[in-house]
């Protein structure tokens, strides 16, 4: 028990660091080829269901699953909230027959495919999953 009380401030410091690491990576939004860039507000319009078009061109915006890193530094950097408010606002709308939430993807693989696939797709990814060929339109930084 001695060895592990000593060992504490090593490992809390361990965690906090690397739970801290995250929160510093910038998040980069990306879109199908045929997308332009945006700036924030219209993101945010965007992933709040109040513009569903850019340039007269419909758009489809998809989120990486609920609790994920990215997800929450998105909602974080760019929408300036957090799960719980976010996940709250989309069940009001709902209920109140304004639309749905975007559609969830369970990995960054699978929501970069559905965007480069899907004419006027708009997601996000953290910016170590972003490969070359990627059409990149915002990036959020901290």
């Amino acid at each position: 028990m001695n060895t592990f009380l000593r060992s504490l401030p090593w490992m809390l410091g361990l965690w906090f660091g690397v739970a801290h690491a995250g929160d510093d990576a910038p998040v980069v939004v990306i879109a199908h080829a045929q997308v332009a860039r945006v700036d924030a507000p219209t993101l945010q319009r965007l992933y709040l269901g109040r513009t569903i078009e850019l340039a007269g061109s419909p758009v489809v915006v998809v989120n990486q699953r609920s609790a994920s890193d990215a997800r929450e530094r998105f909602l974080k950097l760019v929408l300036n909230t957090d799960e719980e408010h976010y996940a709250s606002y989309w069940t009001v709308r709902r209920h109140v027959g304004k639309g749905a939430p975007p559609r969830e993807f369970a990995s960054a693989a699978e929501l970069i495919a559905y965007v480069q696939a899907t004419p006027g797709a708009i997601g996000y990814v953290a910016a170590a999953d972003v490969k070359p060929g990627l059409n990149v339109i915002y990036r959020a930084r901290p």
